[in-house]
């Protein structure tokens, strides 16, 4: 019997990694958010021209990075990762900075 329950729990228990992406922050004007391009070239289906293809992310600042006006600013490459809705359009969250931007 107990091990149905640990059986049972270890199937419930596993869930698969967040996807992650990484661009550049392209605007840093809300409280506690980030907004990132994410660019990707991708051949087209049926004539197979390359196409470079951007979308734009909010992305969550965390509490200890408040301001986030002063620890990500514009231009800066990161990474971001998929996380519960934090808002209408927060569904990702920053986690790291792996570039700062030369234009400070």
């Amino acid at each position: 019997m107990a091990e149905a329950t640990q059986s049972t729990s270890a199937k419930t228990s596993t869930r698969g990694r967040p996807k992650t992406r990484v661009g550049i922050v392209t605007s840093n004007k809300m409280q506690k958010t980030v907004v990132v391009t994410v660019s990707r070239r991708a051949a087209h289906p049926k004539y197979g021209k390359i196409m470079s293809m951007r979308e734009k992310y909010k992305a969550h600042v965390e509490d200890h990075d408040y301001p986030a006006k002063v620890t990500i600013n514009e231009g800066d490459r990161v990474r971001i990762a998929e996380t519960k809705p934090a808002s209408k359009d927060k569904r990702w969250r920053v986690v790291e900075v792996l570039e700062k931007s030369k234009n400070v």
